[in-house]
C-alpha cells in the first residue's frame, strides 16, 4: 500500500516517514505504529492462602508434689495425644528433730487443653509442645508472561541512511525515517549562466509561461537577425574600433612620399626622416603632402610635430600649421576625408582615424601661424600607425 506525499504527489510505501522525492514529511509510518507497546494487562494477583488457624495452648501448669500418682489426661477424640508423665513423687526427706509432714491431698487434674481447629482436606498434625514462633507469610506465585504476535520485519533491503542508519528502498533520494539526503556526496553541476536567467531558467514549473517564452525567443532572434542585416556596417565599425582599443599598434613607414610644393632645402622626406629638429617646409597654405604605402593596412592614428623644433624659444622662429585635412583613400578607391584642428605649441599631436584597407594619405595646410617675413610652414615630423 502507498501514500502519496502532499508537498510533490510522489508514491511511497506505507512504512515510510519521508517522501523520497523532496524530504517531506508524511506522518509515522505502519511499522513504527505497529511496534508501539500496548499496556500489559494486569494479571490477578493470588490470593495468599490464610494461615493455619493454631492457637497456642496454653502453658501447663507446674504440677505439685503429690504423694499418689496422678491419673492421665485425657485424649481428644479427633487425634490422640501421647499421654505426659506425670512427675515423681516427692519423697521428703528426713529432717531430724522435726515431725512428720501432713498427708497431702492430691491436686485435681489439670484440665486439658482445647483441641486446635482442624482445616478440613488437610491431615492434623500433632502439635508438640513447642514455643511459639513468627510465621512467614505466603510465597507469591511469579506471574506468567504475556504471549503477544511478533511483528513482520518491514525493513527494505537498501541504501543505509548515512545519518540515522535505516535501510531505503533504491531510487529514494530521502531517508525515509529523518528525511536526510541519502547521497550527499552527488552534487548536481553547476547550471550556466544564461540558463539561470529568464526566460532560459529551467528550474520554473513545467508548462508555466511556455507559450510565453517561446514568443519571446522568437522575436529576440528575429530583432538579431533585422539588426544584422541593416547594421552590418556600423557593427563592423564598432567591432573594429573595439580591437583597435585593445590591441596593440606598431609605426608604419610610407614607401614613397610627395609634396605639392616645397621650399629650398627643406623638401618633403624631412617630414618622414624621424628627427624633430628637420621639416618639411610649405611656401604657403594648400600645399601638400603625400605619402603612398606598399600594401594596405589598418590606419589607427597619425601623429604630427609642427614647427622648425620641440624647443619653446625656437618653436616660434617658423611658421607653423594650426589647421590641416586628412585624405585617407582605402584600396577599392573610396576617400576619407578628416579635418585636423591643430594646437599651436610645441610637441607631438595625434588624430585617431579607424580606417581599414589604406593605401594613400594627403596631409594639406589649410591655416597658418606665424608667416610674417614670408617664412615657410614648418612641418616637423609626420608618423602613421598602424594596428599589430
Amino acid at each position: 500500500m502507498t501514500r502519496s506525499c502532499p508537498a510533490c504527489g510522489a508514491a511511497n510505501e506505507e512504512y515510510e516517514d519521508f517522501c523520497g522525492s523532496c524530504g517531506t514529511y508524511l506522518g509515522g509510518s505502519s511499522s513504527r505504529r505497529a511496534r508501539t507497546p500496548e499496556p500489559a494487562p494486569e494479571a490477578d494477583a493470588p490470593a495468599p492462602e490464610p494461615e493455619a488457624d493454631v492457637t497456642p495452648p496454653p502453658p501447663a501448669p507446674r504440677p505439685t508434689p503429690v504423694v499418689a500418682p496422678s491419673p492421665p489426661a485425657p485424649v481428644a477424640p479427633v487425634a490422640e495425644e501421647p499421654p505426659r508423665p506425670s512427675a515423681p513423687e516427692a519423697t521428703p526427706e528426713p529432717v531430724a528433730d522435726e515431725p512428720a509432714p501432713a498427708p497431702v491431698r492430691p491436686a485435681p487434674p489439670a484440665p486439658a487443653p482445647a483441641p486446635a481447629p482442624v482445616r478440613p482436606g488437610r491431615p492434623v498434625e500433632p502439635v508438640a509442645d513447642e514455643p511459639v514462633v513468627a510465621v512467614q507469610p505466603g510465597v507469591p506465585i511469579a506471574q506468567r508472561p504475556v504471549v503477544r504476535p511478533v511483528v513482520a520485519n518491514e525493513e527494505p533491503d537498501g541504501t543505509p541512511c548515512p545519518s540515522c542508519g535505516a535501510s531505503n528502498r533504491p531510487g529514494r533520494k530521502f531517508c525515509r525515517r529523518c528525511a536526510a539526503p541519502l547521497n550527499p556526496g552527488e552534487r548536481e553541476e553547476p547550471l550556466p549562466w544564461w540558463r539561470t536567467r529568464w526566460p532560459f531558467d529551467r528550474r520554473v514549473r513545467a508548462g508555466s509561461g511556455r507559450l510565453l517564452r517561446g514568443s519571446l525567443i522568437a522575436l529576440v532572434i528575429a530583432g538579431l537577425l533585422v539588426a544584422g542585416f541593416l547594421l552590418v556596417p556600423a557593427g563592423r565599425y564598432v567591432v573594429e574600433d573595439v580591437r583597435d582599443k585593445l590591441g596593440g599598434t606598431g609605426e608604419i613607414s610610407p614607401t614613397d612620399v610627395t609634396a605639392s610644393a616645397a621650399t629650398a632645402g627643406h623638401p618633403a622626406k624631412l617630414a618622414v626622416d624621424g628627427v624633430t629638429n628637420t621639416y618639411w617646409g610649405a611656401p604657403k597654405t594648400g600645399a601638400s603632402l603625400t605619402a603612398e604605402f606598399e600594401k594596405p593596412f589598418r590606419l589607427v592614428g597619425v601623429t604630427v610635430h609642427t614647427g622648425v623644433s620641440t624647443k619653446a624659444e625656437a618653436f616660434r622662429q617658423g611658421a607653423r600649421p594650426t589647421q590641416a585635412d586628412l585624405r585617407i583613400r582605402t584600396k577599392d578607391g573610396t576617400i576619407h576625408e578628416k579635418a585636423w584642428t591643430l594646437t599651436d605649441k610645441p610637441g607631438e599631436q595625434t588624430v585617431r582615424t579607424g580606417i581599414s584597407d589604406v593605401v594613400s594619405i594627403e596631409f594639406t595646410v589649410r591655416e597658418a601661424a606665424g608667416q610674417e617675413s614670408g617664412r615657410p610652414i614648418a612641418l616637423g615630423e609626420i608618423e602613421y600607425f598602424k594596428r599589430t
